[in-house]
């Protein structure tokens, strides 16, 4: 996994840590708009994809999720997160996990070990686990 990007995570007011993935697609909407709406305040905000979510990253998943029918998929969802500067990190160690590797990212985003992400994302201001 040598080929993974990796980065310290800026102080944070708000991490949100997402462990839901594609087994419960009703609760992933939330998540991304509370945290589009606290970057969108001005607020420095972090979601850490670790365990199931992780899959999310991968290429053509969030489009393929759509948690209510005839609505946006996941994908769109990640990108008004990212649109209003909420900054996504990977787990590296979940890449494993699922089989997969970077290669098979749809995003380009850092990839931590929980113990290497840890430190940054405890440090924040908020922090909620979804």
């Amino acid at each position: 996994m040598s080929d993974a990007k990796t980065t310290t995570p800026p102080a944070a007011d708000l991490v949100i840590i997402l462990i839901t993935g594609a087994e419960n697609p009703k609760r992933l909407p939330s998540a991304f708009f509370l945290a589009a709406t606290a970057a969108a305040a001005e607020q420095n905000v972090v979601m850490y994809f670790t365990g199931p979510a992780t899959e999310l990253l991968a290429k053509g998943k969030a489009e393929s999720i759509v948690p209510m029918p005839g609505g946006k998929n996941v994908a769109g969802f990640i990108k008004l997160a990212t649109d209003n500067g909420v900054q996504i990190i990977g787990c590296l160690q979940s890449l494993e996990l699922f089989g997969m590797t970077v290669a098979d990212l749809g995003y380009p985003v850092p990839m931590m070990t929980p113990s290497a992400a840890l430190p940054s994302l405890a440090a924040a201001g908020r922090l909620l686990t979804w």
